[in-house]
């Protein structure tokens, strides 16, 4: 194996993964991606390549959007069980956050929102937004005209533009709103949870991947019932879970998020978008699938004090 070769690659295989998790959505498909991409620069008459970095980033957007296009793919997210993979604030594969438009890029709305949008038109918007790459690029790398790829740009900023939130918060905000939902959620008064939130918030959970489909719920009063009930203690969960995690306050993808561990592993994290200081849309994901590079992630770091010792605890 070509020592050079692979250490060239390396050397991007951060800015690359960022890339294809923003087209993909999943952290485990970015990887995927990226894989291949490698394997693809080996096998390349690399003497014929001018630019390496613009080499690969046209690989690996093409072969981010052959996944997206693929009927298998089609079919895994039309069952409507699909919800980007959550990843901490600092994993690397979240990648630039110089600009609003990069942090934004990588918050789970717009990703979901991006979900909707055809792939070409989510290409454009992650390469120009995100990557800051001129529209005579995009063009090269997607095999489109410059006016195509400045349309595409366009109606994707729209479409984002109607989706967008406050922007990304601090950890030390993040343990403010995270602590007032907690309080809301076990105060055992659905008042004080709707309180809360905006009047057309929507909570979205995967239910623990127990399910085939997603559940959603609109109207704050049927929001805070639910959670309610999801937040009472019982031995199922307990049983579920294989104990009584702690809670803690964190960010993930730009959002305040509650994070449920228990031995040093996440069993579930409940996202919160917040605008205009109230909760927006409420994420509760708890398949194991989907916290996996978040588990390996929590594993590295050190953490903040939980808000709650354990969730759960037995009864004496």
């Amino acid at each position: 194996m070509d020592t050079a070769a692979v250490a060239r690659f390396e050397a991007g295989r951060e800015r690359l993964a960022s890339l294809a998790y923003r087209l993909l959505g999943s952290a485990a498909d970015a990887e995927d991606a990226v894989q291949d991409a490698f394997l693809r620069w080996l096998a390349a008459d690399r003497e014929h390549i001018e630019v390496p970095e613009a080499w690969l980033t046209k690989v690996v957007t093409n072969l981010s959007l052959d996944r997206l296009r693929s009927a298998k793919t089609r079919r895994e997210r039309a069952v409507g069980a699909w919800l980007p993979e959550p990843l901490l604030d600092g994993d690397p594969m979240l990648g630039p956050a110089e600009t609003f438009e990069q942090r934004e890029s990588v918050t789970l709305a717009v990703l979901t929102l991006m979900e909707r949008l055809p792939p070409v038109e989510r290409a454009v918007y992650v390469l120009r937004e995100a990557f800051s790459y001129s529209h005579a690029e995009i063009a090269e790398i997607l095999d489109i005209t410059e006016s195509a790829s400045q349309q595409h740009a366009h109606r994707a900023r729209r479409h984002v533009a109607a989706e967008r939130s406050a922007g990304q918060v601090d950890r030390a905000a993040a343990r403010r709103i995270v602590q007032a939902f907690i309080d809301a959620a076990s105060s055992g008064h659905t008042e004080q949870l709707v309180a809360l939130l905006t009047h057309d918030a929507t909570a979205i959970s995967d239910g623990a991947g127990l399910t085939e489909k997603l559940t959603r719920i609109s109207v704050p009063e049927r929001i805070a019932a639910a959670l309610r009930g999801a937040f009472k203690p019982s031995a199922a969960k307990r049983k579920l879970v294989g104990g009584s995690p702690a809670i803690h306050a964190g960010v993930i993808n730009g959002s305040p998020a509650m994070i449920a561990a228990f031995d040093d592993r996440v069993v579930g994290v409940v996202v919160l978008e917040v605008r205009d200081d109230k909760i927006a849309t409420v994420r509760a994901m708890a398949a194991p699938a989907r916290l996996g590079r978040l588990t390996e992630d929590w594993r590295r770091r050190e953490h903040d004090d939980p808000l709650i010792e354990s969730w759960w605890p037995e009864r004496p």
